[in-house]
Order: structure tokens, then sequence, then C-alpha cells
């Protein structure tokens, strides 16, 4: 098979920017380009030049001039107004999220590599539109410029902004002055360390040292070689290289691991570092006693307001993360405030003129979903339309983009009518009983089931009346119910598919008639869904008679038949995998040097195990696996015309959005099998709960989430009400968390989905780079598996799982697919027994009925 290449050397041996680093070039030659050098990424070898003739311009008399012609200001400013720079990271939300509240307005966000260098002059300098700069985390490193894009001459050239650099961006920083970037003494990626700082503003009334409380979380393989720290640059935090907690285990007071060492230490003050910077001693009484044993985790310019922290301060697990984003502000309005400026005056002023103008232009231009009405004209349409049902079902083989006018499309007016049956579901055999009796004939084709333990095109179209689904206890009441692929995530941002599905990337019916059973209470209701002033379809006359006529004995008769269904088969051939168990184990090597040299924090490796079929009775294989191996997102699809079935037991919600607009996303991170007796059980539940790397795993896809929620969600709505919580099934306990928030109102259901689809906990962390590197290193298209399969409702909410623990039928075959996050933590050989363990069941279900 063919990959494509990738630079995974440990050395780093990246040499671009060389003319930058540690230098201060000529800013009066109007015409000077300055050489970026060579660099080889996963996307071969790149160069890159900057031209410089805009710097004269802005270090000569236009700023100098412009900011000494007016008194001091006293005055507080009313809002921070930050440029977000994003790294192409999957955490950048989570940041944007925190500055909504701390600044007083959203920040904007743009890509590394979406402004020109005139852009950001035009809008730092002519416009006045920001106050301050924050360059995010990302993958890779700041010595090669796709990683890093305009970042390094945004801090080299702006040197009278104030800049906080966070991760990645905290590297550039160390880099564009001179640092080198080096290897950690081990990767660090969703644990949490101690932190000492020197009391420097940044970290003003934050405690600092071990038992502090100041604890943090890391995402790093890279670090900014303190030796090669040069003068102008300020070590101002740090963090023992040996030190890492989980974070339950952060929560238990005085359990502090005895690898952990720490000096006491006086806090340094910043006219004393000064001093010595002068004097020359600093570098060597710092560097030589702490440094070398010590990992550095905050920098500051001596002359310059630009810091940089190593930990991420928007990460849920880390303290007084936004402390540190608040003294951020501080320090900018302060900064603002020293200078002899008309800043502080117009800028609070600008905010409904020229920067509103700003807003509005980037809002047109940028590729951020917040823009519901670019989105909305960038809906999926299907190339091949498989009618059945009266055309209410479609499948997508090959997606593609395309333009469409709202005008265009026809409002129709839908009108609900339901019933209810108290207390009927347990008197009539319950939900497997009232689907196979009026479902169930024709090995139930063209049929879907939803089913529980305990596009936008269409859906633009739709108008309802809020009263005719008044008194219903859930979301759904008519719409669209099928699938999405994991190939569709080219639609969601991702570049490329290397691989083809065998299966559509999507399929939908759309379900006007519906039977919902409420399993808390024990009640039955039907829905019929039809046009406005169309006659009111019989099915719901039809289908209450067959409820009332429905006797439990029929259950008894149905697993009769369903149950002793041969369990002898002719063709006893096992499920085969993709790769092999020492390919597999390879692949789970090639994903920790991927993580070792910075390109990603977790890669959710996958594969697929598949076995030829005969005929098969799949109805009875998904009640057998429903009966197995409950679960709370379980489905059943069948489409006939694609010879395509699903048996779903999913315990993973992907996300659903209600009627309230509130978003729900419950990742699934960290699985280990049952136990046999109850006291093998518990302590197989407690190994889970404490084990530092399904916590690393867990912690790192809550801060993806929330920053895919965070997105399309309110400032400050988003939150975390249950982190890291053990839930129970049949054959396994999991580790789950769950991640809400209040949807922007001018947001689409479908782009809440296109902006955390496909799921973080099928990806790793950052997302975008994780699946480009797991294209490389799969060898197969993950088809529907890893997708989800849910509903969208008429009246726009949704709710979908995650594709896992599914058995497709396709075409004579049954495949299912599997697999586990890999981060630094991660064992090979134990990475290929758990991918092993969440296959078993399924497999063990087709087996049974094969």
């Amino acid at each position: 098979m063919a990959l494509c290449s990738s630079s995974t050397s440990p050395e780093l041996k990246c040499c671009c920017f060389d003319n930058l680093r540690g230098k201060n070039p000529s800013f009066n030659q109007p015409n000077q380009f300055l050489r970026i050098g060579d660099c080889y990424s996963n996307k071969g070898r790149v160069q890159v030049q900057a031209s410089s003739q805009l710097s004269g311009h802005l270090e000569g008399s236009f700023m100098e001039k412009k900011r000494l012609q007016e008194p001091l200001s006293h005055r507080k400013l009313e809002f921070v107004r930050t440029l977000l720079i994003d790294n192409y990271d999957s955490y950048t939300y989570n940041i944007y999220q925190e500055l909504s509240t701390i600044n007083g307005v959203p920040p904007v966000v743009v890509r590394n590599d979406e402004w020109t260098w005139r852009d950001i002059c035009r809008y730092l300098y002519e416009e006045n539109a920001f106050d301050n700069i924050v360059i995010s985390p990302g993958p890779g490193s700041p010595a090669c410029p796709e990683d890093i894009g305009i970042c390094l001459r945004v801090l080299l050239e702006c040197w009278d902004v104030p800049i906080l650099g966070v991760c990645l961006g905290h590297q550039a920083l160390g880099y564009v002055h001179g640092a080198d970037i080096v290897h950690a003494p081990e990767p660090v990626h969703g644990r949490l360390s101690e932190i000492e700082h020197n009391g420097d503003r940044l970290f003003h009334d934050i405690p600092s040292g071990q038992n502090s409380g100041f604890k943090v979380v890391r995402y790093h393989s890279l670090i900014i070689d303190a030796d090669s720290l040069p003068k102008e640059l300020i070590p101002i935090a740090w963090s023992n290289s040996a030190d890492g907690f989980s974070y339950l285990g952060t929560l238990q007071s005085g359990e502090i691991p005895d690898a952990y060492e720490s000096q006491s230490r006086q806090k340094i003050l910043l006219s004393d570092i000064s001093t010595q910077i002068k004097n020359g001693s600093y570098r060597h009484s710092i560097y030589s006693n702490r440094m070398r044993r010590e990992v550095l985790m905050g920098i500051m310019h001596s002359t310059r307001p630009h810091y940089g922290v190593q930990f991420h301060p928007e990460s849920i697990a880390t303290c007084y993360g936004s402390k540190i984003l608040r003294n951020f502000r501080e320090i900018t309005e302060d900064y603002w405030k020293r200078l002899r400026s008309p800043f502080v005056k117009e800028r609070n002023v600008h905010y409904t003129g020229a920067e509103s103008l700003l807003l509005r232009e980037i809002t047109r231009t940028s590729r951020s979903v917040n823009n519901s009405d670019e989105l909305g004209r960038e809906a999926l349409r299907p190339r091949q339309l498989f009618c059945d049902l009266g055309d209410r079902r479609f499948g997508i083989q090959h997606s593609r983009r395309f333009e469409i006018q709202r005008s265009s499309i026809g409002v129709k007016c839908l009108k609900l009518t339901w019933r209810k049956f108290d207390h009927l579901a347990s008197t009539v055999g319950g939900a497997r009983n009232i689907f196979c009796e009026l479902f169930g004939n024709n090995k139930a084709e063209n049929t879907f089931w939803l089913d529980s333990s305990s596009t936008e095109k269409e859906l633009l179209s739709f108008h309802h009346e809020k009263k005719d689904y008044e008194g219903l206890p859930f979301d759904f009441y008519g719409g669209y119910i099928g699938y999405i692929g994991y190939n569709l995530k080219v639609e969601c941002g991702a570049a490329s598919n290397h691989h083809k599905s065998r299966t559509p990337d999507a399929c939908f019916f759309f379900a006007d008639n519906v039977v919902v059973i409420d399993h808390l209470y024990d009640d039955v209701y039907i829905l019929s869904l039809n046009e406005e002033n169309t006659p009111m379809s019989t099915w719901l006359d039809a289908t209450e008679q067959k409820l009332i006529g429905l006797r439990a004995s029929s259950t008894r008769q149905l697993e009769e038949q369903n149950l002793h269904a041969p369990t002898v088969s002719r063709n006893k051939s096992a499920f085969i995998s993709e790769v092999s168990r020492g390919d597999y184990v390879n692949n789970v090597e090639n994903c920790l040097k991927y993580i070792k040299d910075g390109e990603s924090y977790e890669l959710c490796l996958t594969t697929q195990l598949r076995k030829r079929i005969g005929e098969i009775d799949s109805l009875g294989l998904y009640l057998h696996l429903r009966e197995k191996n409950p679960a709370p997102y379980a489905a059943w699809l069948s489409f006939s015309k694609e010879d395509l079935c699903i048996c779903c037991s999913s315990p993973e919600r992907f996300l659903r959005l209600d009627k309230n607009d509130l978003l729900e996303a419950k990742p699934i991170k960290g699985t280990i099998a049952r136990g046999s007796t109850p006291e093998e059980d518990e302590q197989l539940k407690l190994q889970l709960q404490y084990s530092e790397k399904d916590q690393a795993e867990n912690l790192m896809i809550v801060d993806l989430l929330r920053n895919d929620l965070g997105r399309v969600c309110e400032p400050g709505s988003v939150h975390v009400p249950n982190l890291m919580n053990v839930e129970s099934y049949a054959t396994v306990h999991t580790m789950v968390s769950t991640i809400c928030g209040k949807k922007h109102s001018n947001v689409s259901a479908v782009n809440c989905v296109r902006a955390a689809f496909p799921g973080g906990s099928m990806t790793g962390a950052p997302k975008l780079r994780s699946m480009e590197i797991l294209e490389s290193i799969e060898s197969c298209s993950r088809g529907i598996y890893s997708g989800s399969i849910g509903y969208f409702s008429y009246n726009r909410t949704f709710d979908l799982n995650i594709v896992i623990r599914t058995v497709v039928i396709h075409e004579g075959e049954a495949s299912i697919g599997a697999g586990g996050a890999i981060v630094a933590l991660s064992n090979p050989e134990d990475e290929y027994e758990e991918m092993i363990l969440k296959s078993s069941a399924p497999a063990k279900a087709v087996m049974y009925f094969d």
C-alpha cells in the first residue's frame, strides 16, 4: 500500500526563519525581502518569502507620531479587543470562550494563513481594531512555516502590541528571538503539573510552588531549550520535568507523587530581574541552578509586552486559567494607559465605527461556522437520489458542495397530529414486540429503529407551529433519520478522503409516521406529519388498532422464533482484520512518533474487521445484539436498495440539540472489560477510574468538544457538568464526560453538526492534523464506522450517536470497525488488545447468527 510520506525525524532539522531568529532586521529598506528558509513537513519541502516593505511605515513616523501627539489618558478600557490567531488547533475556541467573558467582547479569530501581513498592519495600526493579540496552541513546531504561518512575523514586528502566546505560540516567542526548540524530556498530553513562578504580573494573585494548588494541563512534546534562551527573554515560570498528575489524582489531598522534587525558592521581583539582565548575571544564576532540571513554562520579553506560557490556561482542568487571561487583560489596559496616545479614548468608541466594518468583512471572508447565512448555502447535494416511500429516502454516494439560494426552496407548512397511549408499552410486549409486529414483515426492509436501553436543505424549508407538539416529552416529531459516514469529514474542514467508502457516505429516511415509546413512563406515542391543507393520513387509526390488538404472548413467540436460530453454521470463518497484529502494533508505534514530534496530542487509530456471510437474519442479529449488549444509543437501519443493514449498539452520544437550543455531547474515552465476579468487577472499575492514561485521553477529548461547541455557542455558556464518570454496560466499563452549551441564535442545526463532526473521540486532537495523519496510516475507509446515526427533526432539533460497537452488513459482507486512542502513555500491545475487546461483542453476535 502507498502511504503519504511525512517527517517524523526526532532531530527536528527544520532550518526555516534563520534570517529572522535573534535578529532585528533593518526596517529602512522598503524593498527588502526576508527569506524564510526551507522546511520539511508532511506536505513536502516548502520555501516561504515574506516582504518587509511595510516595516518602515510601522516603526517610523506613522506609529510614533500618532502615539506621542496625545496626553496620557487614565481612562480604563471598557472592553478589550483581541485578535486571536488560530494555528489550526482544536482548543482555540476554548480560549475564545474565556476571552469573550473576560474582555467584554468576543475576540476575532483568524487562522495563521488567512490574513496577509498587509491585513495585519491595516487592522492593527490603521484602523486601531485590536488592543492585544493571542497566539493559539497548535500542532507541529514554530520552526516550520506551515505550522506557524504569520505568527513569527507578528511576534517580531508588532513590538508595541501586547501579545500572549500559548503552547505553540509560547514556543514561537522563544524561537523568533533565537531560542532552540527541542524535544521535551517526555511528551506530556492531558496531564497536570505544579507550576512555580516568579510573581510576574501575568501570575498576579496566583499561588506558586509545590502543594500550592496551582496545577496546569500540558499538551506538548516540544519545549524551549532553556539553555538557549537569549538575554532579552526572561523565564517567569517552570515545572519539574519529572512531575505529572492525573486529573482525579490532583483532587485527592496529599497525593503528590514521590518523583516530584522542588526546592524552596524566593520570588524574584521584576526590577531585580531587569538589573540582572543589564549586568549579565541573570542567565547564569537562573539557568545553571534551575532550568537544566526543569521545563520552562513561562517567558516574557524584557522590553516588549510579549508573554508566553507552555501550558494550556484554557483547559477545563487548569487551575487559575481564567485568572491568567484576566491578568493579561489588565496588562493590556495598563500598557495602553501609559502610552501618550489617543488609543484609549478612540478605541472605546471605535467599536461601533471602524471595527463594526471590520467584523462585517471578517464575517464575509472567514471560515468561521458562526456565519449561518454563508454556510446555509453550502449544503450537501446528493449525486444519486434513491427514491422510495414516496421520495422520502435519499442516500449520498459521493458528496460535494454546491450553492443554493434560499429563495428557491419552497416553504412547506407541516401539521403534526399525535396520540398518546398511557402505560401501553409493557402490556403489548415492549419496544421489541411493537417494532416487530408493526414493521417486521419482509425482513424489516426500509425501516429504522433508534433504540435505547433506559440535511439542511429541506430542514430550512419547513414551517411549523409549536402548539402542535406541546405536551410531547421528547424532541423528535418527524423528519430525517439515518446516518452520516466518516468520509463526510471533508464537508467539515478535512482536506480530503484518501480512501473511498464501500457504502454511501450518507443515507436518510424522511419519517412522517413515527412510533415513540417512553421507557420511563411506559407510554406509547404515535405521530403523523402531513402538509397543511392535505387530507390526514389514515395511518394513525390503523396503527392504533394494531397497538391495541397486540398481546404480550406474541413476544414469547417471536423470541422463540428468533433466538432459536441455527447456532451451527456451515461458514465458520472468523473475522479477518484489514491489518495483522504486527501491522497494528507498528501503526501504534508510528502514531507515537507523530505524538513525540508534536504533530498531535492524541490519535484515534482504527481498523476494520470483515467476514463474508451468507443469507442472514439481520433483524434477528440486531435483536440478539440488543439483548446481549444493550446500549443507550443503539440503532437499527435497513436500506434495501443499497443492500445495507446497520446493527448498532453504541453507548456514546455525539451531539444533541434540544428544543431549548441546548447542545450536549457525551464523549467516551477509556474502556475496560467487566469482571467475572462482583469483587473483580469493582476492582476493574476503580482501575479505569484512576488510570492516568485513560484520564489523559478523556481530558483531551473533553477540551476538544468544549472547543467544538464553543464555535457555535453563546460566550460563557459552554460547561462540563460531568467529568470522567464511569458508566457500566454489559461487557465493558467506560469513562464518560458531558459537555453542554447554549447555541447561538443565528446558527443552524446542521452547522452545529458541521462544527463538531466527526466526533473528537474518533479523531484525536488537534482534529484536522490528526485526521490527516490517520488518513496516511490507516489502510482503508472507515465507512459508516466513526460517523453518526440519529435524527434531524423538522423543528430543527437533532440527536446523533457515535457509530461504534456496530455491525454493518453490505453486499454479503459483515464489517466491524474498532480502535482506540493513542497517547504518549500508550503501550502498542495493550492498544491491540483494547481494539479486539471493543470488537468482540458485535463479532460474537455475527458468528452466532451466520
